[in-house]
Formats: C-alpha cells, structure tokens, sequence
C-alpha cells in the first residue's frame, strides 16, 4: 500500500512524539559536569545509549598525544586523556545503490567552566527548564546540540526508517581548548562525505570562522632585587599592565578595516585578543614578584598560527619598551591550547544545497549564511581531510556566560532540519518487516 505521508511528514511527526523525551535527555546530559578533563562519566553514558537505546555499532577512540602530535591541527595539551574517550556510534548504511553519501554528525561534550557560580540565578547543573527556555552551563554550547543530532536519529528510526547511506554520530571531548579529539578520530579513519556541527549559532550555516592562538606571558621581577635589598623592587602587577595595554593595541590593530578578509568585513571587531586568567601576588603586604597572564588571540582565515604567536609576542616586546624594567627583562611566553588556523568553507558545495532545502522544508524560510569569529571543530575536516563541513545549531544566549540558555523550540526545529537533511543527504528507506 503506498504511504498518504511522505516519509519527511512522518519523521517531523515522529519528532514531536519525541519531544518531551528529548528535553529529557538534554536535562540529562547538561547535568553531567563535563568540563575539561571530566567527559569520561557523559561519554560513558552516551556510548551506553548509542548501543542500548539507538541498536548502533560504537567505537570509542583514545587520544595518543605522541601518535597525533606531529599532524596538521595539532595543539599542545596539559590535561590526561585517561578515562576521556572519543564515541564514535555508526548505522552502516544497506542500500548502497540508493545514490545516499555517507554522512557524520558531530558534537562536543566538554564545556567551560561555570564560575563564578555565584553570578548564577540557577543551578548551572540543574538544566532549568523555564517556559520556552532551559538554563544550565553547556546547554546552548552545545549539548543542545548533541541531543537535537541524537534525536534526528531516533526519529528515523521510531518512524521505522534507516539510513540508505552510512551515518554515524560522533561525540568528541576538549574542543574548547585543542580539538585533539576530534582530530584522533579523524586520524583514525572515523570520516564521511559530510560533516555537520550542530554549533549552537542560531539556525544559519557558517561559511567562515576564525583561528585561534593561546599564549601564557610570564612577568618576573624577582631578578631586580638584590639579595641584600629591604626596599621596593618592580611590581609584576604594575607591570602586567602594560602587557595588557600592549594587548589592548594589537587588538586595535588587527581589527582595522584594512586587515580584515571579505568574509568579516561587516563585522566591528572580528579578531578578540583578551587575558583569559591573571595569576599574581599571594599577600597584601608583599610585593608581588611574578605575574603569568593567559591569553587567547584569534587570527583570521590562511593565517599560520605560528606565524599569529610570533607577531603577537613581537607587538608585546616592541610596545614595552617604552617601560624601562619591561626593556631589560622582557617578559617569556608559552605555548598552550589552541594552535588553530581559520578556514573558508566553498558553500557551493552540496552539503550547502541539501542543507537549505531542509532549513526551508521545516521553517518555510530561506537560509542565510555567516562568518563566526570563533574556533570550531570544523576545521578539521575542511582543511586536512577535503570534506565539506559547516555548523549549524540552535538559538539561546549567554554562551560560556552566567546563566547561559537555550530556545527550546529551536531545539525542535533544528532537529526537524537535522533529520530532513539526513533523509536528502544519506536516503532513507524502510526498515525490514516495516509495513
């Protein structure tokens, strides 16, 4: 009997049955405290549900720094990778001749840090559901996200489909900080003919996005004072300060209309330079002798990041020189995190095409386009591993801020459109022993 509803009508339906279920599921895994270094325990769960609950095949893949080190995307970590496993859940695809292309789904576990959680109006654990809103840290960034992809899935399946085309889903900790796990499991082969991120920027694909560079500065006055001396040497926090107005002139600098590519032109102040942590003084009567400042710069598009430290620890030297204990002890600096280059994704790509018809399909709206003048996993894919990417996820505010939320009927559409997509982009038929 041939079906009255198509099958995309038949799995939006099937998203709304799920609907409740998936905020659920969101509650559950915001509540999981998965910042840097404490991903294993939601990993674990999820790998659990990708198995149990999803019938998928799933691999974990462990981050070897020493096998990953010498390849492209590479950033320096300071954290183990013990316990903290990349899952990699896969539907191999049974109907090869369907004209489908494979296609992965990837999101980020890991999230940032809460405090201060006093600044907080809710729990940042308790993945508040308030009218159209949910709050808890990670819950826009992007664990909404991960669930809207997880339940895209799901409502193929309880509308009794499956994908024609391989798909798989990807979970991947530390992207906030070096996006090793994602490029472990790209090193180990876990790769597709498309990859979509469900970063949370509001329901329009990403063309462009930034680099990113992290660099610690070490200030030490201790060799100003004699081993003799009773009286007032240089200060680290006085001097720090003229780090920081150094960094506040480069930020001017790389944000000059002349500097900027076509793609963030339109944007005031794409590239943001700021001291992330300030760690000085342990007393209010001692002067303090070190200083270390940590600082994320990004860079733009095709800038080596290399290439980005060095001119910005050049801009530092240069412009201290004009304070005379900074001139005769400079201050040292350290490579940590984000080694990350930029990227311009070719939107002429299918990927782009499959992708609007679904965002039209479920919205009734055409789909826009932006540059993010962020860091993302993306880049990746796009720039060592020649597959489309972009990024694509729900609405909500207060990203890596107190009281961080998510909309949750962009929830819903997002995974209407995630599930639309898969259906264009994978094919889809009906499951065996479905009527």
């Amino acid at each position: 009997m041939t079906e009255t509803i198509n099958p995309s009508q038949k799995i939006s339906a099937s998203v709304d049955k799920l609907w409740e279920e998936e905020i659920e599921f969101l509650q559950t895994i915001a509540r999981f405290p998965s910042t840097i270094e404490y991903e294993g325990s939601l990993q674990l769960y999820l790998k659990n549900f990708f198995q149990n609950e999803l019938q998928m095949d799933v691999e974990t893949v462990d981050v070897d720094e020493k096998e990953i080190s010498s390849l492209p995307g590479y950033s320096p970590s300071e954290w183990s990778y013990a316990g903290r496993p990349v899952v990699v859940a896969k539907a191999p695809g049974s109907s090869r001749d369907s004209g489908g292309k494979s296609l992965l789904f990837q999101g980020h576990v890991d999230v940032v840090s809460p405090e201060p959680k006093h600044k907080w109006s809710v729990d940042p654990w308790g993945a508040h559901r308030i009218g159209d809103r949910m709050y808890g840290r990670g819950v826009l960034d992007m664990k909404s996200g991960v669930a809207a992809m997880i339940y895209a899935y799901k409502a193929i399946q309880d509308a009794g489909y499956e994908p024609s085309a391989d798909f798989s889903i990807k979970t991947v900790i530390e992207e906030e900080a070096t996006g090793n796990g994602t490029l472990a499991a790209a090193n180990a082969g876990h790769l597709a003919d498309a990859v979509l991120i469900p970063e949370p920027f509001g329901q329009c694909p990403s063309t462009a996005q930034l680099g990113s560079i992290w660099l610690r500065i070490h200030i030490d006055t201790s060799s100003n004072l004699k081993s003799d001396q009773t009286g007032v040497g240089a200060n680290a926090i006085e001097k720090a300060q003229s780090v920081i107005e150094a960094l506040q002139s480069y930020r001017e600098y790389v944000n000059r209309d002349e500097q900027k590519p076509p793609e963030f032109a339109h944007m005031t102040e794409p590239i943001d330079v700021e001291v992330g942590t300030m760690h000085s003084g342990d007393f209010a009567s001692n002067i303090p002798v070190e200083a270390t400042l940590e600082v994320r710069s990004a860079i733009y598009p095709g800038k080596d990041p290399a290439e980005g430290k060095q001119d910005l620890i050049d801009w530092i030297l240069d412009k201290t020189k004009d304070d005379e204990w900074l001139r005769e002890y400079p201050p040292s600096f350290e490579s940590f995190g984000f080694h990350a280059e930029g990227m311009v994704m070719p939107e002429e790509d299918p990927l782009f095409a499959k992708l609007d018809e679904a965002h039209e399909m479920v919205t009734g709206k055409q789909c826009g386009r932006q540059a993010i003048p962020v860091t993302t996993d993306a880049r990746y894919y796009g720039l060592y591993y020649n597959t489309p990417v972009t990024c694509y996820g729900p609405s909500g505010a207060k990203m890596h801020e107190p009281d961080e939320w998510v909309d949750l009927e962009s929830i819903k559409n997002v995974t209407k459109v995630y599930a639309d997509f898969l259906i264009r982009w994978c094919g889809i038929h009906k499951k065996e022993g479905e009527s």
